[in-house]
């Protein structure tokens, strides 16, 4: 007889869930991680490639609080910057982005689908490169038509890429989240 690897999950004790959840956490981030500077091909749009941690903070974000949400955006905006350049930084944006994402009102308004994810990402992508392009102008070392005029088609590109590939981050996110939530009910 064959069992699935989850249903010994009802089996482990509390902080041993906790553990598990944690490593989940962790390990889909680190994966985030290691996808941000990997250029496969066919998955570049101008330049770009998916915001992957964007992806994983909506993830996230989607069925929590907002202040985990926001936390969980500034932590991998923080992780982002040590990656990249820190001025201006990622975990503006990232933070505003968990913080929005988790006070939506998904019971009434968006369906945790296909569609109503993909959505979501397009939409918290141009907002953080928005305000990203904000943060740039705020520096003055570039003139605002400058910054505008190279936001436009790179936020879109963005949007869009982050938003195709949403699904494939999420949903088995998702799944394994509601399977350790069901196990902590039983």
């Amino acid at each position: 007889m064959r069992t699935s690897s989850f249903s010994y999950g009802s089996r482990l004790s509390g902080g041993m869930r906790l553990v598990v959840n944690a490593a989940i956490a962790v390990g889909s981030v680190l994966l985030c991680l290691l996808l941000l500077p990997t250029r496969f091909p066919g998955m570049e749009l101008l330049g770009v490639a998916p915001n992957w941690l964007l992806i994983w903070v909506v993830a996230w974000s989607i069925k929590r609080k907002p202040i985990p949400g926001a936390l969980a955006g500034v932590v991998l905006g923080l992780l982002l910057d040590a990656m990249t350049s820190a001025e201006p930084t990622h975990a503006v944006s990232l933070g505003v982005v968990g913080y929005l994402t988790a006070t939506l009102q998904k019971q009434k308004y968006v369906q945790e689908d296909f569609i109503s994810v993909a959505l979501i990402v397009f939409g918290m992508s141009m907002l953080a490169d928005t305000i990203r392009a904000l943060q740039f102008s705020g520096l003055g070392d570039r003139s605002w038509s400058e910054i505008w005029a190279y936001h436009q088609p790179l936020a879109l590109a963005c949007a869009i890429l982050s938003s195709l590939w949403a699904p494939v981050i999420y949903f088995p996110l998702n799944r394994l989240w509601e399977q350790m939530q069901a196990f902590d009910r039983s």
